[in-house]
């Protein structure tokens, strides 16, 4: 009779035993196989553990507690606790975005699981590399509508890598490291696994996967084809206004050295897309700025002029291109080097793919590519053109800009600052007025525009560089959103500065209203909004607040100089707006310059 061990059968363990020993004498390893008996939840810790996990960021639940309890015999197993879910996956996000490593979250299910949704869409579109770990209830009840029940599986099948949904504790192994290697590989995304509450408890004779992964129709390294490359540098001898577009996938192939090698050698002009910021150094004599929407009036001309435009880990998003009938016309070629073989011609026509890791087609590039001096004249007109039409803004001694605050945040830091944002006019703000010298120093949400994600990504960020300055920039609507995880900064003493640039309104939807709606202002006074002073002290952290520049000087400096989390709250206009500003159906030459 088979006996109920309460872990798992009786004979479950004898078939395990027996695959271990048929393992064993393949490999030659020889372990004692009964102290290696460990329930999933413990060899789950032991797994994330072996794939250089160092901070997992979670909140706990019913049916995720045999993983919560196998962390409390595990004190190698690194845990930061949020106050909501949603604050965990960004975390993990602002951690994998500033580190280059994989990102790991876990929540409970039903709720747990849901409130993870929006973070992971906001890391499969800006291709950030994670690892969600979601519990479900037990397999006994699945489909019962059990309490908490939800099929995570089926709901993020669209916005992530690979879903795996874990029904024999034994698999567990070879898809922690499956789930790793998609999570990390080729073109980076979100990968959950989704474990049943009986499971994470069944007992299993641990044995690590192997550490070589082979996934069948899986090719996320395509060889770089040395005759595209060779087409590519023969487009740029031909060319008279070239001009490249370096957008987030620079950044998270690691290939800025690369990419200021290429720019070096062949002289070509560079804008780098907000999420490619830091990409490229902004004090260089050859960076442009941010293209797009609301974009610098130079990049944004240069692409309407160029006759040759490479795209360098960009995917021609809206934002960036603005109405495609119009976009890039003088364009007599358009290169485009990513890894994603999806992204090549989906929106933009491609008359140069050069499929493959961005680092390896710009070695390759840089290898053949010869020097030459014969783009000066256009890069001479394009530096007259920076030079006429810098971005600028009516500053005055009244009142506090928001872009004075950047400025000032920017001098002070010396461009040296991990920055995160929220999403809104003061995200823009940052990427006019911060200039980022270096890759992984702008953390903020591109593709998904996600409202609540700068502040825990901040928390992810620090927790990734504890040596390092993170400086959290939100707005009013925004900071309302994840407030509740200043409990996080406070308990562990994070040093993240807290910025709210507090226009006491919705800002980029007043914007929006005031110039595409004829001023018809719907639904966006923020009134009511909390003192967030007394909401930063009412959770133990510093809060200062400015509205004039001398103030805000002081304030900031004292930020500075103050050990551990401080909210500063910066008081601005109500009326201010970012521009330039390219209208929704318009072209990027057809700019809203402001005042």
């Amino acid at each position: 009779m088979e006996t109920e061990t309460g872990t798992g059968t009786d004979r479950e363990l004898d078939a395990e035993r027996n695959h271990a020993k048929q393992h064993d004498s393949e490999t030659g390893r020889n372990y004692d196989r009964e102290e290696e008996r460990i329930t999933g939840s413990e060899a789950l810790l032991r797994l994330l553990l072996a794939e250089g996990v160092d901070c997992v960021f979670g909140y706990p639940g019913g049916n995720a507690l045999h993983i919560y309890d196998a962390m409390t015999g595990n004190p190698a197993f690194r845990h930061l606790l949020t106050r909501h879910e949603q604050g965990a996956v960004h975390a993990a996000d602002g951690y994998a975005r500033s580190t280059g490593k994989i990102g790991v979250c876990i929540a409970t299910s039903g709720p747990g699981a849901t409130n993870l949704v929006t973070g992971i869409a906001t890391a499969y579109m800006d291709s950030v590399p994670m690892v969600i770990i979601t519990a479900n209830v037990p397999t006994t009840v699945m489909g019962t509508d059990a309490f908490q029940e939800a099929d995570i599986v089926s709901m993020t099948m669209p916005i992530t890598k690979h879903s795996y949904a874990v029904r024999d504790v034994r698999d567990l192994p070879r898809i922690v490291r499956e789930a790793f290697h998609l999570a990390g590989s080729g073109r980076k995304g979100p990968v959950l696994i989704d474990i049943p509450k009986d499971v994470s408890n069944h007992r299993m004779l641990f044995q690590p996967a192997d550490a070589e992964v082979r996934l069948r129709g899986y090719d996320p390294m395509p060889a770089v084809d040395p005759d595209a490359v060779g087409e590519l540098l023969a487009a740029i001898a031909e060319a008279e206004r070239p001009v490249i577009i370096a957008g987030g996938g620079v950044v998270y192939a690691d290939a800025s050295a690369e990419l200021l090698a290429f720019v070096e050698r062949t002289r070509m002009p560079v804008a780098t897309t907000l999420l490619g910021l830091g990409g490229f150094p902004s004090g260089h004599e050859l960076w442009l700025g941010m293209p797009g929407h609301h974009g610098a009036y130079t990049p944004n001309m240069a692409i309407q002029n160029a006759d040759l435009l490479i795209a360098i880990g960009s995917r021609f998003d809206d934002r960036v291109t603005m109405k495609l009938d119009g976009f890039a016309p003088k364009a007599k070629r358009i290169a485009h080097i990513d890894i994603d073989p999806a992204e090549i011609g989906k929106n933009v026509r491609t008359d140069i793919a050069c499929l493959g890791d961005i680092k390896d087609v710009l070695r390759a590039a840089n290898e053949a590519a010869e020097k030459s001096d014969r783009f000066e004249p256009w890069i001479a007109e394009l530096q007259r053109s920076k030079a006429e039409y810098p971005l600028r803004y009516r500053d005055s001694e009244t009142e506090l800009k928001p872009q004075y605050v950047i400025e000032m945040i920017h001098e002070t830091t010396k461009g040296e600052a991990i920055m995160t944002t929220d999403v809104g006019q003061h995200q823009m703000w940052t990427a006019q007025f911060y200039a980022f010298r270096h890759p992984r120093s702008l953390i903020t949400s591109g593709g998904m525009g996600t409202m609540g994600f700068g502040f825990p990504a901040a928390i992810g960020a620090q927790m990734g560089h504890p040596g390092r300055l993170v400086v959290s920039v939100n707005g009013d609507g925004g900071m309302q959103m994840c407030a509740q995880e200043m409990a996080v900064c406070a308990v562990h003493n994070l040093p993240v500065k807290i910025v709210v640039i507090n226009n006491q309104v919705l800002g980029m939807v007043k914007q929006q209203q005031e110039l595409m709606y004829e001023r018809r202002y719907s639904q966006i006074d923020l009134a009511g909004s909390p003192d967030f002073v007394k909401l930063a002290e009412a959770y133990g952290i510093k809060g200062l607040r400015a509205s004039n520049k001398a103030d805000a000087r002081q304030a900031w400096r004292e930020a500075l100089d103050t050990p551990g989390p401080v909210l500063v709250e910066f008081m601005v206009p109500t009326d201010e707006n970012v521009y330039p500003m390219v209208l929704g159906g318009t072209t990027l030459d057809q700019m809203i310059m402001g005042e």
